[in-house]
């Protein structure tokens, strides 16, 4: 299980509030049946993908204090998309999202 962890305050974004996620870990660490791999996120849209890293950056630093604290060790890191993909590997991620950039454009809604 990855942990979707909220970092932009944007509508239609969702997940942990950086400060919940302490609790989180704990609670389903404790889980039967679970385990917690890592954490996830969602930049922000931007224009440049560098504008994306203190995202990726402060995600990879949360993970970091989860595992301080004496958490369980969370391997992977899932952030970055096909646009800013580099920048979050240079940050730490260990899986990426490239849809768009395997497959292309999506089709506009309603033209299938």
């Amino acid at each position: 299980v990855l942990l979707e962890v909220e970092l932009t305050g944007l509508p239609g974004h969702t997940g942990f509030a950086p400060e919940a996620l302490g609790e989180a870990v704990a609670e389903i660490g404790g889980l039967a049946g679970l385990r917690l791999c890592g954490l996830m996120t969602m930049a922000p849209p931007v224009a440049d993908p560098d504008q994306a890293r203190p995202a990726f950056a402060r995600l990879r630093r949360l993970r970091d204090e989860v595992e301080e604290r004496g958490g369980r060790p969370l391997a992977e890191l899932s952030m970055g998309m096909s646009d800013d993909f580099e920048v979050a590997v240079e940050e730490g991620a260990t899986v990426v999202r490239l849809g768009r950039a395997i497959f292309g454009e999506r089709p506009p809604r309603g033209s299938a």
